[in-house]
Order: structure tokens, then C-alpha cells, then sequence
């Protein structure tokens, strides 16, 4: 028998997988029928202990007569499909594979009782994308500057504590079980910025990833690691990491062979290359691809899978020069080589161009490399969307990327993989922000179904979470949540504007004068990029030809974008009716004035939402506020100092 179901302390929120949550399971008789090994250990524990809860009953593996729910085990084929039926009074889990038969059984969860009522039914679920990941940027090490997680808001890392693996791995088996009902089932356990204590993760400290891939195995999660181009220069001691040089291929596959020994289910390296100072292949005169297709060989052998990140550009750009563009950078790089990577490289690609802003058009990679293996990149841990002080779900941002068309097919059935930097620490909440959980959850469900209705996947959260009575306040609070945070910060997709470094807050010009490539160009003529073809960066014309059109010029441009395409007047009239100028004033002042009218609503529900987690989200909103005003106050007063142009409505503009 396996491990039991993880039993955390009372101070640490139980998240989505609240008690109530397993009460339609728990007070029934059930059948877990077929196979053996650790996912069926978990179903089982998982029944058996709603079943003490709520004084149901569960068997394993005999026959028992009658039953109100069967969780049967068909196959050993590994398949993460499963057949929810609902016939003759009676509900059926059938699945080929053990991941499978773990999946419909949180589908159940998600069902509860729908799951044992209503007419005869049948439905066979299985997920779009076969990888659904989660990078965690944890470093080992604590960084002096980054900390122990880099863009992390919810405590320190899950895995790592003062340079060594956590000891205690009960809370991670419990992280596991979250990531599996939700449907993500593999992990990078460590920075993709791999400093020199990460770097040995690869070689004499692998038995400590070992320690936490045996703790995420009992819920199908697969294990991955960051690792650093130039580790056979760093761990080996050679003279040179050239990808094609005999000593270094040979390195890699003996370094490999011994993860795999340590770790037999392990999924493969995640990879960022000649980016913001990480060494890779240009130091050598070699190609991205040839530098993945040496990671990939090692692999090979073992099934396993190298996700190399296309986040590469040029961040000690002059800014004076108006012809270098960061936003071109990726396609660049790539789309030359389509075709050059072996099928066990996947080329990790951010889903827009810069960084995870509020607003960026989907990055023209997606979609212009046919012959290559994509994986998309998103982020949940919440850089530039409030850094889990603030209410920002994200969950329609994401959908619009999945949805989005380069050329005929939506963006999610171009990609093999669906990835997200993870937001979790070790917070009593795991995300800092008791909402923020709602961005994870929501990853998990979009990545096993892309096409699914957002605001669908937001009530099932809800309701799992809080239970039915002050559902229609959390949803208020939350559905336009990420519109709302648009609307106070960086308009009309612009970008940035936050403070440098740490990204938190106001700045207008913060990066305006840097070497990172982020600017506006706001003068007193105007404001935005020009990214046309005709007499800007070009960027524009790296999408096909419909988007291309459609971005081209500042009269087909949708609003939302416009400031990333053109640079344009402040008395530019938008497809709104609104001017330029008039459209900042009006959503800095909805922006906040829609955090108030929240905040009121999630005090309202004072009575609905247990003490501890009420008491947290009002506390985040107390700070949401105070932030929103200030970025109010920033953007409008710096615009209205730019333009001399009054808001038309006369409201105080400092």
C-alpha cells in the first residue's frame, strides 16, 4: 500500500481540495478495481479517507454488491484518458491507464454531486496537450539578490532551504496532489537561471531531486531540472562546453545516464541559454539548435525531453538606437533554424514577445516554426500583474492566447507542451494571495483543455474552495479582475512602466533610459512604438500576412495594442471614440474606483469566508488600493505634464 493521503498542518491552507470537496465521494460505496502501484495507492487512499471522513466505504479489488461508484483500472498502457459514465443508478471511472484512473477520479471531485445524479450519460475526457508543466524559479542557493524563489510572492521555495533539499517532503507530496487534480503533471524543480549551487544538482547532489521526484511520483508528477550550458566546464573540468565537441557529448550522456539511474521516470533538462548573461551555444559559434540537439542525444536514449527556452535577446541594448527591437529578438533567432531541432528538443517559448506583461500580442514565434516542437511559456507567479498583492486572475488572458490564430490554428494546437513559471512557496496560503490559487488551478485546467470557457473553470475553483454561499461575491471580486489591473497600470499595451529591479509599483520612466529594451518613447508630441514595417522595427511583419495587416497600421490596430505597434498622437482618436490621452485619464480613474467597489464586496462576505483567509485577502487589498492610486496618480500626472491636454471630465490630476 501506498503512502496515505498527505496530512498538512492546520496553519496550511488545504487550497481546492478542501474536506467538503470529497463529501459526495466520501459518503458512498465505492469499488477501486485493477492494477497496483503508486497513482492506484493514491486513489485509493484518497476514497478511503472521504470514506472516514463522511462514513462511506471503499473496497479494493473484490466485487461487492451494490455499489454507487466504480474507479476501474483496465489496462497498463499509461494513458491519461479517462470514461466517466453515469448509468443505471450508478457512476463508472474507467481508464487503460493508471494516470488516467487518478484524473477521473478528481473529476468526480470537481462533479460532486452532479457526479451521482442526472441522466444517463458517457464521456470520454483526455487532454489536449501532453505536457503540462510548471517551472519553479527556486534557487538552492538563496540568491543576495533574487532570494530563495526569483519572482517569488508567496515565501520561500517548497524544495530548497539554507542551500540543501527540505527534509520534510510531506508538504510537497501534498503540492503533487494539487498539481494532479487540476491536471499538470510534471515539474522543474529549480531556476532557470542555474547559479553554481543548482549546477551540482546535475551530478553529486542528485539524489536530493531523487528524494522530491519520489514524493511528487505518487500523483504522476514527473520531475525535470534546470540545467546550466556550461556544467561541464563548471562540474566536469573541461576546458569547454562546444556542443560538438566529442568530450562534451560524452559528458552529457554520462552525466545523464546517472540521473536516470537516480531518477528512472525523469522527464529532462530545462534549458536557458545565451540569455541575460547565461552561457550557451554563441560562445562556441554554434547554433541554439545544435546546442539543443546535444542535450536531446543524451536524452534519447531514456525517452526523455530538453525544453530549450527561446528567451533569448539582446539586454545591453543602446537606447538611444531606434532600430534594435527587443520584441523581434526571439523570431530572429529561431525561425531560421525550423527544422534543425531533433524531435526530443522542444523549443520553450514565451507567449508574447517581451516579458508577461498586462497586454502583449502573441509572440510571432508561435505558429512561424512548423517544422519544430513548441512548448508555450506562461506566468502564474504574478511579475508584472501584481506580484500576489494583488486580485489578478488570469485565467482570460491566457484563454485569448490559447485561442489566438497566427495563421488558421489556434495557438494551443500548435504547441506539444503547455508551461508556467509557478507561483507557489511555502506560504500557509501556497500563493501568498489566498486568490492567487485561482491562477494555478485555472494553468492546470486551461492546459488540459484549452478551449474550455475560463469563467467556467473560475466557478469550479470557487466552488471547490469556498463551497456555494459566497460564490457569486468571490466571482464579482475575481472575473474582471485582470482588466481591472490593466486598466490602473501600463494603457494600451505599452508596457512596463514599473519600477526597476523588482517590478513592483509605478515608474514611467524606469526603464526608459536602460539597456533592457522596454521603452514607450512618450514625448510631448505622443506616445508608443513603432513596430510597423513600413517606418518602424519591422516587428509587425514577422506575423502572417492577415495579422501582419491588421498590425501594420494604427487605423486596424486593436486598441488594446495599439502602443506596442505605433507610436501615435495624444489626440488620436481609438476605435472607442476616446482619444489617446482621454482613454488614460478614464481607465486610471476606473481602475481604482473598481478595486473600491471589490474590496467592498470581499468585505461583505466577512460572515461567508473563513477568519484566517478573509483576514488575508482584505489585508492584499488594503495594499491593492494604496498601489492603484499611486499608479493613478503617476500615469495621469506624468501624461498630462507630457501632453498639457486636461482630462475632459475635470477630475483632480496632480
Amino acid at each position: 500500500m501506498g503512502s496515505p493521503v498527505p496530512h498538512l498542518p492546520e496553519s496550511v491552507d488545504p487550497a481546492w481540495l478542501t474536506p467538503g470537496a470529497f463529501r459526495a465521494i466520501g459518503s458512498r460505496r465505492t469499488l477501486v478495481r485493477g492494477g497496483e502501484g503508486p497513482l492506484v495507492d493514491s486513489v485509493h487512499e484518497e476514497v478511503a479517507e472521504a470514506c472516514a471522513r463522511f462514513g462511506g466505504h471503499v473496497e479494493r479489488d473484490a466485487s461487492p454488491e451494490p455499489y454507487d461508484l466504480l474507479l476501474d483500472l483496465t489496462g497498463d498502457d499509461g494513458s491519461e484518458a479517462f470514461t466517466f459514465a453515469r448509468e443505471a443508478g450508478r457512476t463508472t471511472v474507467t481508464a487503460s491507464g493508471r494516470p488516467g484512473l487518478l484524473y477521473g477520479l478528481f473529476h468526480v471531485v470537481r462533479l460532486g454531486e452532479d457526479a451521482f445524479r442526472g441522466e444517463p450519460r458517457r464521456q470520454t475526457h483526455r487532454p489536449a496537450l501532453g505536457l503540462r508543466m510548471l517551472d519553479h524559479w527556486d534557487n538552492v542557493a538563496v540568491h543576495p539578490v533574487m532570494g530563495q524563489v526569483e519572482r517569488g510572492y508567496a515565501g520561500g521555495s517548497l524544495f530548497w532551504e539554507d542551500g540543501r533539499a527540505r527534509g520534510d517532503l510531506e508538504r510537497v507530496r501534498a503540492y503533487g496532489r494539487l498539481l494532479a487534480s487540476c491536471g499538470i503533471n510534471a515539474v522543474a524543480v529549480n531556476n532557470v537561471n542555474v547559479h553554481r549551487a543548482e549546477a551540482r544538482l546535475l551530478t553529486d547532489r542528485i539524489g536530493e531531486v531523487a528524494e522530491i521526484a519520489g514524493a511528487l511520483r505518487a500523483y504522476g508528477i514527473r520531475t525535470q531540472l534546470s540545467v546550466s550550458f556550461a556544467a561541464p566546464v563548471v562540474l566536469g573540468g573541461l576546458t569547454t562546453a562546444d556542443p560538438l565537441d566529442e568530450r562534451v557529448r560524452t559528458w552529457w550522456a554520462e552525466a545523464t545516464e546517472r540521473v536516470y539511474e537516480a531518477i528512472p521516470d525523469f522527464g529532462g533538462y530545462v534549458v536557458k541559454a545565451d540569455s541575460e548573461g547565461q552561457p550557451g551555444p554563441f560562445a562556441y559559434g554554434r547554433s541554439h539548435a545544435e546546442g539543443a540537439n546535444m542535450l536531446a542525444a543524451a536524452l534519447e536514449p531514456y525517452g526523455g525531453t530538453v525544453h530549450w527556452r527561446a528567451f533569448v535577446y539582446d539586454h545591453r541594448q543602446d537606447w538611444r538606437d531606434r532600430t534594435t527591437d527587443r520584441a523581434r529578438a526571439a523570431y530572429d533567432h529561431f525561425v531560421p533554424l525550423d527544422g534543425e531541432f531533433a524531435p526530443n528538443a522542444v523549443l520553450q517559448v514565451k507567449h508574447g514577445p517581451m516579458d508577461f506583461q498586462v497586454r502583449e500580442p502573441v509572440s510571432p514565434l508561435i505558429g512561424a516554426m512548423p517544422g519544430t516542437r513548441l512548448a508555450v511559456e506562461l506566468q502564474a507567479t504574478q511579475e508584472y500583474t501584481g506580484q500576489q498583492r494583488h486580485v489578478c486572475w488570469l485565467g482570460p488572458m491566457w484563454s485569448e492566447v490559447l485561442r489566438f490564430r497566427p495563421d488558421g490554428s489556434p495557438v494551443a494546437e500548435l504547441a506539444d507542451a503547455l508551461v508556467a513559471v509557478s507561483n507557489v512557496g511555502d506560504d500557509p496560503f501556497w500563493t501568498g494571495h489566498p486568490l492567487a490559487q485561482a491562477n494555478l488551478y485555472t494553468f492546470g485546467r486551461l492546459a488540459w483543455r484549452p478551449d474550455a470557457d475560463p469563467l467556467e473553470i473560475l466557478d469550479e475553483w470557487i466552488a471547490l474552495t469556498f463551497g456555494t454561499e459566497p460564490a457569486a461575491g468571490v466571482r464579482a471580486v475575481m472575473e474582471g479582475s485582470w482588466r481591472t489591473y490593466e486598466k490602473y497600470t501600463a494603457p494600451l499595451g505599452v508596457g512596463f512602466m514599473v519600477q526597476p529591479g523588482h517590478h513592483y509599483g509605478p515608474s514611467v520612466d524606469g526603464y526608459e533610459y536602460s539597456p533592457w529594451g522596454t521603452y514607450h518613447f512618450a514625448d510631448r508630441d505622443g506616445i508608443g512604438v513603432d513596430r510597423s514595417a513600413a517606418t518602424g522595427t519591422g516587428y509587425a511583419a514577422q506575423y502572417a500576412k492577415p495579422w501582419a495587416e491588421v498590425y501594420e497600421s494604427p487605423e486596424t490596430c486593436p486598441d488594446e495594442l495599439l502602443l506596442f505597434f505605433h507610436h501615435v498622437p495624444y489626440g488620436h482618436v481609438l476605435h472607442s471614440g476616446r482619444t489617446v490621452i482621454q482613454h488614460i485619464y478614464d481607465t486610471h480613474f476606473e481602475g481604482v474606483e473598481e478595486v473600491e467597489a471589490a474590496r467592498r464586496v470581499w468585505a461583505s462576505l466577512v460572515d461567508l469566508v473563513d477568519a484566517e483567509r478573509h483576514a488575508r485577502v482584505t489585508e492584499r487589498f488594503e495594499e491593492q488600493l494604496r498601489c492603484a492610486r499611486e499608479w493613478r496618480d503617476q500615469i495621469n500626472s506624468y501624461f498630462f505634464r507630457k501632453s498639457g491636454v486636461p482630462d475632459a471630465h475635470g477630475r483632480r490630476i496632480h
